[in-house]
């Protein structure tokens, strides 16, 4: 394989669709566009079924919200789910909070062309979304490599990938791509997620994709803005342009109404080529087995 053409859809979180059908249909549209375009994969944003919010019960309190959106995600995957088979290519249809014994996880699903259903929960949670007062929920506790059209693949969610020791779990999996949907309020957010994104090709000599909601969604009591771009960010290599930016577009808060959406081509044999000695100084995987750490004047009580 020399290319895998991907699309990243930024999705404003104000376009307030009225009913589940209607999200539904507003994915199914963006998947036919994903295939005109020879995408071969469609990557939705974290928290995209927040929008829901826009058709909430009256008097919905804040730390009823993940319940309701775990109620309502299940009826939007009975409708988005036979998408990637009747359109041919893969849909990681963002997050969305998922109902488990242990209690509710913020958990990215992707459907794929083949017929299977990859799941991923979110391992490492901001304090807002443990919070008793909002949302509760409960991390993850397992990281999924898999195969996707002959690429090896994982994801990591939002503020996973900010954490190296996660990302080093993977080192030794030799990832194509990893896919980072994801959710920031502030700028502040969005140079964390995608800085560290941009580390992650750095440091597996692989591609990352990220992409973020935009906009607020109409009756959120918590969000009240999101601010994102989309990028396919790639090893700082003499072949992709010294920068490591394979394709970006430029944060934005949605106040406009816009969408962001990405096409890119992930240049899967270059990327191979690097790995397997080609690359100017990458040493592989390695093990930080024999390395001490050392304390100058540590006292231990």
């Amino acid at each position: 394989m020399t290319d895998y053409p991907i699309a990243l859809w930024s999705f404003n979180l104000g376009k307030a669709p009225a009913s589940v059908d209607a999200l539904a249909d507003e994915i199914g549209a963006g998947m036919a566009r994903a295939k005109s375009s020879g995408a071969k994969l469609l990557m939705l944003p974290e928290y995209l079924v927040e929008c829901c919010l826009a058709f909430k019960p009256q008097g919905l309190r804040p730390d009823q919200e993940m319940a309701f959106l775990a109620d309502t995600g299940l009826e939007l995957i009975s409708r988005i789910a036979p998408l990637a088979t009747d359109y041919g290519i893969s849909l990681l249809a963002g997050t969305m909070p998922v109902k488990s014994a242990t209690g509710i996880t913020n958990t990215a699903i992707l459907f794929t062309a083949d017929g299977r259903e990859i799941r991923q929960d979110k391992l490492c949670l901001t304090p807002f979304e443990q919070s008793a007062d909002t949302w509760m929920l409960t991390p993850g506790n397992s990281l999924t490599v898999f195969q996707l059209d002959g690429l090896k693949m994982a994801i990591l969610i939002c503020l996973d990938v900010e954490m190296p020791a996660l990302s080093s779990l993977l080192a030794k999996q030799e990832l194509d791509l990893l896919l980072v949907p994801s959710m920031t309020e502030k700028l502040s957010g969005y140079h964390r997620v995608y800085g560290c994104a941009k580390a992650r090709a750095i440091e597996h000599m692989c591609a990352v994709a990220v992409c973020g909601v935009i906009g607020a969604a109409k009756g959120t009591t918590q969000n009240e803005s999101n601010v994102s771009g989309a990028a396919l960010y790639l090893p700082c290599e003499e072949e992709f342009g010294f920068d490591g930016i394979g394709a970006e577009i430029k944060p934005s808060n949605g106040n406009l109404g816009d969408d962001i959406l990405l096409n890119v081509n992930v240049p899967i044999q270059k990327l191979r080529r690097l790995k397997n000695g080609k690359a100017e100084v990458w040493p592989g995987a390695w093990s930080a087995g024999h390395v001490s750490i050392c304390v100058e004047n540590e006292r231990i009580s």
